[in-house]
Parts: C-alpha cells; sequence; structure tokens
C-alpha cells in the first residue's frame, strides 16, 4: 500500500498577511491524518521542515524575502523528492502557496526522470502569474506559477536545475476570478489553460473538470495544488486573500470527486489556510472533508452501470 505523507511548511515568507504559518497545525487539528487512515490509507506524519523566520519587510528588486523564499523553495523541494523517490504520494501542509515552487519542481524532475506525463490542477481564486514588474506588492504566494514556467529570479526558475520546470501546457487553472491586468496578458500570451469562473457558471463544474482533466490516463502522475482560497468565502473564510464568487460546497466536492475518479492522483499541496482569519476552525476542516474526497470518499449512490 502507497503511503501518503503529510509534510508541513509552516510559513508565510511569500503572502501578504500572516498567518498561514499556523496552517499545518490548523490541519492536524483537523485531523487530517486521521481522517485519510479511517478511509484504509496508510499516512506518515513527517513533521514541520524548518526554515527561516519572516521578518516582514518592504520589497527589494521587487520581491518580499526573495532569499528566505528560497531556502523555503529549497527544503520543501528536497522532502517532497524524497517522499517520492521511496514511492509514497507527498501531501504539502502550507503555508503560502510560494511553497509549490518547491513541491512541483520536485514532482516535474521526478516525471522526467521516470518518463511520465505531468498534470498539473491548480485550484485557486488566482492565476499566480505575476512578476515583479507586473505586481508592486512583490509577495512571491502570486508568482509561483510564472516562476515555474521561467519566469521569475533565477534563483527561483532554476531551483531544480532545469529551465521551466514546467511548461503551461501541463497546467490547468481552475475557479479562477482575480488576475491583475497585466498577468492577464502574460498568461493570455504564454497560453494557460484557464477555467475561470465566468466559464464554469456558464458550461458547469461537470463539463469544465471534464476538459481540464482530458488526456489524463495511466501515464500521467496527476499534483493538485490546493489552495484554499479556491472555496467561496462564505464556506472558506480562513485565508488572507479571500475573493467573493468561488466554487460552492457541492461543486467543491465534485471537482475532488472527479479528480479522484481518475485514479492518478499522485501529490498534493495544501496551502494558503490562515487560521488568524477562521471562524473555529471550520476552514480547515472542510479542508480536510475535501482531501477526504480527492482520496476516494463519494457521495454517489446510483449504480454508474445503469
Amino acid at each position: 500500500m502507497q503511503t501518503l505523507s503529510l509534510i508541513g511548511a509552516p510559513t508565510d515568507i511569500g503572502a501578504g498577511h500572516r498567518g498561514a504559518s499556523m496552517g499545518p497545525e490548523a490541519l492536524r487539528v483537523a485531523r487530517l491524518a486521521e481522517a485519510l487512515r479511517a478511509r484504509g490509507l496508510a499516512v506518515e506524519d513527517r513533521g514541520n521542515l524548518a526554515g527561516p523566520f519572516n521578518p516582514w519587510l518592504p520589497p527589494q528588486a521587487g520581491y518580499r524575502h526573495l532569499d528566505a523564499v528560497v531556502r523555503w523553495n529549497q527544503a520543501v523541494m528536497q522532502a517532497v523528492s524524497a517522499e517520492l523517490a521511496l514511492g509514497n504520494l507527498p501531501i504539502l501542509l502550507g503555508g503560502d502557496h510560494c511553497l509549490a515552487i518547491g513541491s512541483i519542481t520536485a514532482v516535474a524532475q521526478h516525471c522526467r526522470n521516470a518518463s511520465k506525463k505531468l498534470r498539473v490542477l491548480w485550484l485557486d481564486a488566482h492565476a499566480d502569474f505575476n512578476t515583479s514588474e507586473l505586481t508592486p506588492s512583490g509577495n512571491v504566494h502570486g508568482m509561483p506559477v510564472a516562476c515555474l514556467c521561467g519566469f521569475g529570479p533565477q534563483s527561483l526558475t532554476e531551483l531544480g536545475g532545469t529551465v521551466p520546470a514546467i511548461t503551461p501546457e501541463m497546467v490547468r487553472q481552475i475557479g479562477i476570478r482575480s488576475v491583475d491586468e497585466g498577468e492577464r496578458r502574460l498568461v493570455h500570451d504564454v497560453g494557460l489553460d484557464i477555467y475561470d469562473m465566468r466559464y464554469i457558471d456558464e458550461v458547469g463544474i461537470k463539463k469544465a473538470m471534464e476538459e481540464a482533466l482530458d488526456g489524463v490516463d495511466t501515464d500521467t502522475h496527476l499534483h493538485v495544488s490546493f489552495d484554499v482560497d479556491f472555496l467561496d468565502p462564505t464556506i472558506a473564510p480562513g485565508v488572507g486573500t479571500t475573493v467573493r464568487g468561488g466554487p460552492n460546497y457541492r461543486e467543491a466536492q465534485l471537482v475532488m470527486e472527479m479528480i479522484a475518479d481518475t485514479g492518478r492522483v499522485a501529490s498534493l499541496d495544501i496551502v494558503e489556510l490562515n487560521p488568524a482569519f477562521d471562524k473555529k476552525n471550520q476552514t480547515a476542516r472542510l479542508a480536510v472533508d475535501l482531501v477526504e474526497s480527492l482520496f476516494g470518499k463519494s457521495t454517489l449512490m446510483r449504480d454508474q452501470r445503469r
């Protein structure tokens, strides 16, 4: 039986609000490991990675805390690589979304070595394709997809030694509803495949997910990068960057169940959970509920053979 390895990365080093550093513990309090074990899965909690303290400084040369962001992502990359080498399924407990640079860089290296296709499902309210020229904040949690695709500081784009770590064709973004104007132009220029909330409203979440999962087969490593602000803030207030108009509970459940139906989930990020904005840990508990669905819990009662 494959082991699910929980890797805590308690930092908000790339974020615009403090508090995501408490995300790993909130997920543990919400009994993530216990919920997955109750489904018959083997789970090991590797504890928390160590990294630099967040000094909370203004941007320098377009980036906030770049050296510390690099060190955290190096630690994440090494930890995820180690779990993949053991044949385990790494689950990154963030922490802010800049950490996906390290996790997906490790996954991409693994796929190249194993001659596997990589598909990244980016569940998020934001495209995260900013660069230092496009955003005045300098917060790297708004830049991970750009960095992974080769747009960003050399210390991050070359983190794993292959540039770019991934190509836009490997990514499907779902739930997007907040994109800066300059970022929008760059996203269009590179051809990123985005299923934004306007499109989901028009065609429905089922069709959007069918399109996003098209081409996933037994040769595909499916990486899910789950930013909790993907969800509508009425059900998930515990994030630092809420954007109204996201998926509701049933839509989110269907997203996770359809991903689970592929049987190809091989790595996962859970990021941007911020207990400082939450109410009695309800967002963490919801995230655990959805991750259970990602690993096989289903509301389906109909006989699909009919």
